[in-house]
């Protein structure tokens, strides 16, 4: 037990522990905002680009992760097409934090769109005529009364596509690069520690990673209780 919190209170574990911190943070508050928004629009949308929207959303959910991390690679590299761009403007994605937070982003973007989009698909449709008919615009009708009435399908989206961001490696390793001491998350440490032989460091991370999804579990349950 000593040896274990040794090995958790030095740098080695504390870069990758703030790193998949910090993109937890950042997966909530951007989960937050356009998860929720593109659940919406997918919800209210029926033309031909919302199938393409819905089918690009679901993507990480169907192809594997290190595929998908490939695929975006091409495009964020900086021969890639949108990459070469970013370069020429100062941005840089791959091999940078910026990779890592946006592969959680994307892996986990499914997990709210999708109880977001069910949930306001199944809103009677009664409540928002009301609130139209009441000369409530279509914000208005939506943070007062479909917000409202999805609140524990958005919670639950938020908690497990922030749960997934601590376990993402495929599509990190690809736009993230692996890079001790500035892409390391705790995902990856677990990784690079079984390579090493290093199994007691990486039975350290694993503990550290239940009982956060033991907390994550915990939190949901509680506001399924009492929302």
């Amino acid at each position: 037990m000593t040896c274990m919190q040794d090995m958790l209170a030095g740098r080695e574990t504390f870069d990758p522990v703030m790193l998949s911190l910090q993109t937890a943070v950042i997966v909530l508050v951007s989960h937050a905002i356009f998860g929720v928004s593109l659940g919406y629009a997918l919800a209210s949308g029926r033309s031909g680009f919302r199938m393409f929207l819905d089918a690009l959303v679901t993507l990480p959910l169907m192809f594997p992760p290190i595929a998908t991390g490939f695929l975006l690679l091409l495009l964020l590299g900086r021969y890639g097409v949108i990459g070469r761009f970013l370069s020429e403007h100062g941005l840089e994605i791959i091999f940078s934090p910026a990779g890592v937070y946006l592969a959680a982003f994307l892996s986990g973007l499914p997990l709210v769109v999708k109880p977001v989009q069910s949930a306001i698909e199944n809103i009677e449709t009664s409540l928002k005529e009301a609130s139209y008919a009441l000369g409530k615009h279509e914000l208005s009708t939506f943070v007062n009364v479909i917000l409202p009435n999805i609140k524990r399908s958005v919670m639950a989206g938020l908690t497990l596509s922030v749960g997934r961001s601590f376990g993402e490696v495929g599509i990190t390793l690809m736009l993230g690069g692996n890079i001790s001491g500035r892409t390391e998350t705790v995902s990856l440490a677990i990784y690079n520690a079984v390579f090493e032989g290093n199994l007691q460091k990486a039975m350290a991370f694993s503990g550290l990673l239940a009982a956060i999804s033991l907390l994550a579990f915990w939190g949901m349950s509680r506001f399924g209780e009492n929302g």
